[in-house]
């Protein structure tokens, strides 16, 4: 057996072999400068990382698939650098790393509102007023749960950005008694875009603008600049069909000249010039922006959101207002107003800036009534009574104003009614021949002094007061949730009764006012259009007994989803009305002593204007023409 030694060699093999490898890996590693460029290539990929995450937050036109091809092609070495790479994210993209920029939100409140605006957007997302509730008692909102935004949206940078997914910084402050809250969207210090909230205490407006600060080479003025607000109005009352129908966007607009609205129905669309104001209406409720720089250009838009009175819809309409922002030496700078409140007349007024053009209190002349009388006089009323007697005091005071066009029109159709006898005879006297007839008549009537037209008259006088009043009370917020009797709110239907089905224009279920005016309509009609149908009826006149029966069925069907102030208005309006005939024939009027004065006028020779001898020339020649064909 061979006995092994120690091979020196293969130890000294060994060893030159070690020390080759120490000398290789000694000869290859990194020098300081090499290790410093380690160090700084790290810092670059943590940073790219961090800038990918700001852009998942941002609006940027570079998506995030080719932000991680860059930071790849970092990692490869390539020649695209950060800084490029930074560029073309913007200086808005770094607002993530604000100590703002996180999911908060900031309330600023008054007496009347609670108001909530979030960081992301700086938008307000939450008002709700204080001292209102809806039909079933919960609290009213304005706005909740992303039914509101307001987007600032602008070229900044190459690139399309929207404020509404950025962070905004806040301050809250005060100005004397005055809530004031500062939102920023910061790209430094010294630079950024502010909304600043002032809520003043006990009122329903609060300041707002819009300005920026020091962006004037990062904001590119030459492209469009909008402020887009969005809004969708919840429902608020008991009959949504009823509110809808009074929810609507107006809107004025060339310096303050015009007042328009979009349709209350289906969709529409305008684009308007120096729009001043807009309200995004919910009958009785009212969402205003207000600019003292009037707007260049503005986009208004409404959908009606109701499509089934049975379904429980959640929202009424959705409004769109985009605004054209006009800069100022680079920048923005708009001095507005926002207001969140009732759909009041008196609220309204004492601003001073024409917001009761916002309500649909009728045109022209109805409006006027409106204003200076019908609104006045209730608002007087309702200081010391009920809502409900104040609606019976107003047709009180309305009904005696116009008792003596009442008394003129009743007047006339009693002369109508002693002269029948005689109308009868010249009927009988020229049978056949109705031209002749209609001259006769008109004849004995214009010498008996109880024209048709003479009765027709005072009732149109009348005309301008019903149509006020038909336009004043589903608008009244006065009336808002006030009871009376069985009506648990006079600014919504009175239902007595529930339907197992929905009957079409009437509804699913049964108001009881609608029914007892309908009743006092037809007895009303009765006593003055069946008095005219046993009158002598003029040809081409219409169907009297027909609108005897049609008006009070479309007060019983139409009326039945109104508001039942409205009904109750009509009930004690014609009560009176028929109240005054009776007191006007039965101690006022003598047909014994209108007949009598007929007979005498008729000896009298009455001298014929100018209307009635043309009108009486045509008809001889009408009958002239007659004879000569014959």
């Amino acid at each position: 057996m061979e006995e092994k030694k120690f091979d020196f060699n293969t130890i000294i093999g060994f060893v030159l072999i070690g020390g080759i490898l120490l000398f290789m890996l000694w000869q290859n590693q990194p020098t300081p400068e090499e290790k410093e460029a380690q160090k700084a290539e790290k810092a670059k990929i943590e940073k790219l990382a961090e800038d990918k995450a700001a852009l998942e937050k941002s609006s940027s036109d570079i998506s995030l698939e080719d932000a991680t091809k860059e930071i790849a092609s970092v990692n490869k070495g390539d020649s695209l650098s950060l800084a490029s790479l930074q560029n073309r994210l913007g200086s808005f993209a770094y607002s993530g790393t604000l100590p703002s920029a996180k999911e908060n939100t900031t309330v600023i409140e008054n007496e009347l509102l609670y108001i909530t605006v979030s960081n992301k957007g700086g938008y307000i997302t939450e008002v709700k007023l204080k001292n209102e509730t809806i039909y079933n008692g919960s609290s009213v909102y304005l706005i909740k749960d992303g039914n509101s935004t307001m987007n600032l949206q602008f070229s900044a940078e190459n690139r399309l950005l929207n404020s509404e997914d950025l962070y905004f910084e806040p301050t809250l402050s005060s100005n004397g008694n005055n809530s004031v809250l500062s939102m920023k969207l910061k790209t430094a210090s010294d630079k950024y875009i502010e909304y600043r909230y002032e809520l003043i205490p006990n009122d329903y407006m609060l300041g707002f603008s819009v300005k920026t600060q020091g962006l004037d080479n990062v904001i590119n003025t030459s492209q469009p600049i909008y402020l887009d607000w969005k809004f969708k109005g919840y429902r608020h009352a008991k009959s949504i069909t009823y509110e809808n129908r009074y929810s609507r966007l107006t809107y004025e607009h060339e310096n303050e000249g015009k007042h328009d609205k979009l349709s209350p129905t289906g969709e529409d669309a305008e684009i308007e010039k120096d729009v001043t104001w807009m309200n995004f209406r919910q009958h009785f409720f009212s969402s205003m922006l207000l600019t003292e720089t009037p707007f260049k250009e503005v986009a208004l838009s409404s959908i009606d959101l109701v499509l089934d009175e049975a379904i429980d819809t959640v929202y009424t309409k959705q409004y769109g207002a985009k605004m054209l922002l006009a800069p100022k030496s680079g920048g923005i700078s708009y001095d507005m107003n926002m207001y969140y409140g009732p759909t009041d007349y008196k609220v309204f007024k004492e601003y001073d800036r024409n917001l009761d053009e916002a309500m649909p209190l009728g045109w022209g002349l109805f409006g006027w009534l409106n204003k200076y009388l019908i609104i006045p006089l209730f608002g007087f009323l309702t200081g010391f009574l009920p809502a409900g007697i104040a609606i019976i005091m107003l047709t009180v005071l309305i009904k005696l104003a116009m008792s003596p066009v009442q008394y003129k029109q009743y007047l006339s159709q009693a002369k109508l009614k002693v002269l029948k006898p005689e109308l009868d005879e010249i009927k009988v006297k020229f049978e056949g021949n109705k031209m002749k007839i209609q001259q006769e008549t008109m004849k004995l009537q214009n010498i008996a002094g109880a024209s048709p037209l003479k009765g027709c008259l005072p009732a149109i006088l009348q005309i301008p007061v019903f149509y006020a009043l038909f336009t004043f009370f589903p608008s009244a917020f006065d009336l808002r949730q006030k009871s009376f009797l069985w009506a648990e709110d006079l600014s919504s239907f009175d239902s007595i009764a529930e339907l197992p089905f929905n009957i079409p224009f009437y509804g699913d279920h049964v108001s009881l006012f609608p029914i007892l005016a309908s009743i006092a309509i037809f007895i009303y009609m009765m006593m003055t259009t069946g008095q005219t149908m046993q009158q002598q009826q003029q040809p081409g006149m219409p169907n009297m007994k027909f609108l005897m029966y049609l008006s009070p069925l479309m007060m019983l069907v139409f009326f039945n989803n109104y508001a039942s102030g409205l009904s109750v208005y009509y009930l004690t309006s014609n009560l009176i009305t028929i109240g005054i005939m009776l007191v006007i024939k039965k101690f006022i009027i003598d047909e014994e002593k209108i007949l009598a004065k007929i007979q005498v006028n008729k000896k009298k020779p009455k001298k014929q204007n100018k209307f009635q001898k043309k009108m009486a020339d045509m008809m001889e020649q009408a009958e002239q023409q007659k004879k000569n064909k014959k």
